[in-house]
């Protein structure tokens, strides 16, 4: 293990009774990156968070932390790192300003108003510290909880979708905050439902299905993947099924329906697509056009993609060449 790694874990699992809810987890996480990690409901994401950040311990495998062994060294993990749940753990009795005294005591922060006071400012909370939190909105507390996590300045900040339920402008400032930690050198290793979070974020993302990492790349890389997302609008409704058998036929790609549209689209499973080939076979076909388009796909594209693909052993039908380590760059090396 290297200290090169904020966050390196190998063979890590977790069963409740039965059920596997992580299944030989190898997360590699460089220092001072965002990391992001996606994965279906019920893929393990919050028991992997829970696991490393000491909230419980792993049934095998191994794990360092800011460099200390998860199991050897939990009290050393503690003290290095900071935690954003999905729900707030903030008092909403207390003030904003009292919140983050009371954290600053907890964790004997020296200097603790002066860095409460820097948390209030970085946040945009300066206005309402002196307000209980229970009078905060949602976007708010959310910022109040991130300001908490960060009260010690640690090593590695674990972010359990922290933005769900939050508006558009709420989210951007918490993506505010997390790219300036970036800047700072702090490690974020980031779980979220929502791909466009990954895709602005994160260094790298990994995929995480059936308690297990299935693959991890940029995400230029995991788009580059699966190929370019291939994609006619008609004219007439009636024309979408020869539109999409053309699709079919052209790109080995299961096509998909925007009635609303009256648009039908499909990820080539096949190089050398180009537009002006596509064009012509749907012509050809009799599909009367709006518009056609070939592009990059989408992560929430690619994520349904290599998810719905992804088989037992943890490999997908994409990555059957990468000699099982599910990591791009390694296979490019």
């Amino acid at each position: 293990m290297t200290s090169t790694y904020a966050v390196l874990s190998e063979g890590l699992e977790k069963r409740f009774g039965q059920t596997r809810a992580v299944t030989g987890l190898d997360l590699a996480v460089p220092e001072g990156t965002v990391r992001g990690v996606l994965g279906p409901n019920g893929a393990g994401k919050t028991t992997a968070v829970r696991l490393l950040t000491t909230l419980l311990r792993p049934d095998a495998g191994s794990a360092r932390v800011a460099g200390h062994d998860l199991v050897r060294e939990a009290a050393a993990v503690r003290r290095a790192i900071g935690v954003t749940g999905q729900s707030t753990s903030v008092d909403g009795d207390l003030t904003g300003r009292q919140n983050l005294r009371l954290f600053a005591r907890l964790h004997r922060v020296p200097g603790p108003d002066r860095r409460v006071g820097e948390l209030l400012e970085r946040m945009g909370l300066l206005e309402a510290a002196d307000r209980a939190a229970s009078t905060y909105s949602g976007g708010m507390l959310r910022r109040l909880d991130l300001a908490a996590s960060l009260v010690r300045r640690p090593a590695v900040l674990f972010l359990d979708e922290p933005t769900t339920g939050l508006d558009p402008a709420s989210r951007n400032d918490i993506w505010d905050a997390v790219r300036e930690l970036k800047r700072q050198g702090t490690t974020v290793l980031l779980t979220t439902q929502y791909l466009e979070e990954a895709d602005q974020l994160a260094d790298d993302i990994t995929l995480v299905d059936r308690g297990r990492a299935a693959l991890t790349g940029t995400p230029a890389e995991l788009k580059a993947l699966v190929g370019a997302f291939a994609e006619a609008v008609v004219a007439d409704p009636d024309a979408l099924p020869r539109a999409a058998a053309v699709l079919d036929q052209l790109t080995g790609g299961k096509p998909s329906f925007d009635h609303e549209r009256g648009a039908v689209g499909a990820i080539s499973r096949r190089p050398g697509l180009t537009l002006p080939a596509l064009v012509r076979e749907l012509d050809a076909a009799g599909v009367p056009l709006l518009d056609a388009s070939l592009r990059a796909p989408t992560l929430d594209e690619v994520f349904l993609r290599l998810t719905r693909n992804t088989d037992d052993t943890g490999n997908t039908d994409d990555t059957a060449g990468i000699g099982g380590t599910g990591d791009l760059k390694e296979a490019a090396a």
